[in-house]
């Protein structure tokens, strides 16, 4: 279980370098204006790394005793970026 834990963990580590840059052209979504989907948009972006730290804190917690769970919440930055491409790939919120 801790080496699962440390491989998606540094595999979340690593996807936080190219965040930082789609993080900062997030906030282009706004040269149009304010609406609640760049708002949206750009709150989702900027959370990820919230969601990166509090899932890997309590992965940690639950580790010995609850595994299933600790699995299962060391996959929801996965979910959180699947989710976020499918959404941003499938539909066109121009």
């Amino acid at each position: 279980m801790k080496i699962y834990l440390v491989i998606l963990q540094v595999i979340y580590l690593l996807c936080l370098i190219p965040w930082l840059p789609i993080w900062g052209l997030s906030f282009m979504s706004f040269d149009g204006g304010f609406s609640f989907y760049n708002i949206l948009f750009v709150l989702i972006v900027s959370l990820y790394p919230v969601a990166f730290i509090v899932c890997t804190i309590l992965s940690w917690i639950f580790r010995n005793k609850r595994k299933k769970t600790a699995f299962i919440i060391n996959l929801i930055p996965i979910i959180w970026v699947a989710a976020f491409a499918f959404v941003l790939f499938t539909f066109n919120f121009s």
